[in-house]
Parts: C-alpha cells; structure tokens; sequence
C-alpha cells in the first residue's frame, strides 16, 4: 500500500502549513499553531488503491478533496492541484529514501521576496527596465535531498616557486630572481561535505548557496515538509561519492597552496592527494528557487532557506557596459598623457 500523509488543524478542519517564523505548524484559517512532533503520534492516513504507474509518473488520490494527482515518481512533498492541500508522499520518504536529518525553513516566502529585491540592487549594468519589467514567475520552497561525506585527505604536493627582488643605482636597475623546489606533506579530515543528490536542481546553484548550519537541523520528520515540496534522492551513493571526493581534493590543494603565500609566485608540479572514505549521511536542506521572466528569457535564483544568501545571474546592459569601457578607457588614456607630460618637464 502506498500513503499520503496530510495534516489538518484540529480545531477547524483546515490545511496545516509548517511556518518558518514560528518554527510550528500553522492553520491559515484559525491561525492555531501546534508543534510538529504532536502529529507524529497520529495515524497515517492510507490510501484504498495502490496507485498505477505510467513511465516515471505516479497517480495518487488526495485525501482532502478526492482529486487525482499526478507527480514524478522521485516527489517527496507536494501540494493538490485543486483545493491546495499540503501533501506529503510517505512512500518516497521511507526506508532507504528516509533522510536521517533535515533544516527546517528559517525563512518564508515574502522573505525570499524581499531578498530578491534586495539582490537587485547595486547592480550599474543592470537594465533600468529590469526592475520594472521583470516578473517572478514561479517562487517555490524546496526541500533538496543532500548526501554527506566524511573523508581524509593525505596530501603531498611539490612546487615551483619564485621570489623577486628589486633596487636601482643612479645607473641601473636590478631583479633578483630566486628560485626554489617546495614540498608540503600532511592531511586534512572533512566532515559533512554536502553533495546535492537530485538531478533536478542545477549543482551550481546549490553550491552557491553554501554553507548550511548543520548544528541547526533537526531529526527527520515529515512534518516538516507541509506546505513545500521536496524530492526523494535521485543520484546515487557511489555517483555522489566522486563528486565529494572531487570537492575534498580541489579544497586540500588550495589549503596546502595557501601555505606557500610569502613567494611571488608558487606553481604546483606533482600532486599526490589520497582519500581515506568515512560515513554518508542521508540529508535535506531548505531552498527557495525563483524563475524571473524578462524579454522572453527565464532568469533563476536561489535563495538557502535557513541562511537568506541569495544568488542568480542578472541581465547585463551592454550600452551601459560600453558607457564604462569607454570612460575607462579615456581615464586611463588621460592619466598617461599627465605622466608623460610631467616626464617630458623633468
């Protein structure tokens, strides 16, 4: 039998919605507030009919309103199509697709909002008619599925490195160029090194978002996720794996590199970076994402739902950049000639 889990108010019958302000489960309609773990010793509800399956799409019947819905097969969390009922899909959250832990939402939707606006501004190439013009054409709040990683890297790396040194006489002017073969050896351990496990959000967008406070979060429950939606995982362990293994390689050898900062100049020749694996763990982490249509094109930003760091690429006015180029550029020019003016006078 497959469940679908939602979460009415006992006092008036209305759809609850887990409020990031508050941190409780909220009703809309009588505004009463009840915390989380109180419905988690309420029975599930069962659905009579196993849902049928067409390729990836998985039918299910809402308990509220009777209506169909229709999700992809990795849906975790979603709301009904027709009375907006917050549902959770049990089922791709049990067993080995339960999260061990997860951050609840610090922040709402208006919030999201408002950073938006705030990411705007500052910004001198953006397009005037941006601000005015553009429209936010989806805002949702997403539970992202997260892997991670524990690792330590044992590293040895060998440089070629460069110092300069400079003087003059009333004649001349010297360089002194030293030259010098430098070895670091050592190890670092890592710990939650977070992977995005859904093939449906963009890695970079995730990683822009970064860090998560992972003291923050709380054991899973999926409470949490009423009134948002959520995927189950869709990349594997072993996938996963390479790519924080690929993370812990780049971070260890620019730790080791940063070591090396009083040279001029330090260029790595042989690097040896082994990676001892440690324990996984099964994650999910709070995401605004907004889809801002202008002229016809589709702009995405992302928002960490516990932290508010904002990210996402903005349009750039190209007669605003040539505006910059050529005032740049006539500066400079400007500043040349004064030097060379006081020159030719000495």
């Amino acid at each position: 039998m497959s469940e679908l889990k939602d979460f009415k108010c006992p006092n008036c019958g209305g759809r609850l919605e887990f409020d990031a302000n508050t941190q409780k489960l909220k009703c809309p309609y009588c505004e009463g507030t009840f915390d989380p773990d109180i419905f988690n010793e309420h029975e599930e509800v069962v659905v009579d009919s196993e849902p049928w399956y067409s390729d990836d799409i998985k039918v299910y019947t809402c308990n509220s309103c009777g209506g169909v819905l229709m999700t992809d097969k990795d849906t975790a969390a979603t709301t009904c199509p027709y009375c907006d009922n917050p549902i959770v899909l049990t089922s791709n959250v049990s067993g080995i697709y339960k999260p061990k832990r997860v951050i609840p939402f610090m922040l709402d939707k208006k919030q999201a909002k408002e950073r938006y606006k705030q990411h705007l501004k500052g910004k001198p190439l953006l397009p005037d008619a941006f601000k005015d013009e553009a429209t936010i054409d989806e805002i949702k709040g997403v539970y992202v599925p997260f892997w991670l990683f524990d690792g330590k890297a044992n590293a040895r790396i060998w440089f070629d490195a460069v110092n300069h040194r400079y003087w003059s006489d009333h004649n001349y002017s010297y360089t002194e160029t030293s030259r010098y073969k430098v070895f670091r050896s050592g190890y670092v351990r890592f710990a939650d090194v977070p992977v995005d496990a859904s093939s449906k959000v963009d890695d970079q967008l995730t990683q822009s978002v970064e860090p998560f406070n992972l003291s923050a979060s709380k054991p899973y429950s999926d409470n949490y996720l009423a009134g948002y939606l959520a995927d189950k995982y869709d990349i594997d362990v072993p996938e996963s794996k390479e790519k924080a293994n690929s993370r812990i390689a780049n971070s260890t050898a620019a730790m080791f590199r940063s070591t090396t900062s009083h040279y001029d100049n330090c260029i790595p020749t042989s690097t040896h970076i082994g990676i001892s694996e440690g324990k996984q763990e099964y994650v999910m982490y709070p995401m605004w994402l907004l889809n801002v249509k202008y002229e016809g094109k589709l702009y995405r930003f992302a928002m960490n739902g516990q932290t508010g760091k904002f990210v996402g690429d903005l349009p750039t006015d190209k007669g605003k950049l040539i505006k910059i180029m050529l005032l740049v550029f006539f500066g400079v020019t400007a500043i040349l000639n004064v030097l060379q003016y006081l020159m030719y006078l000495r």
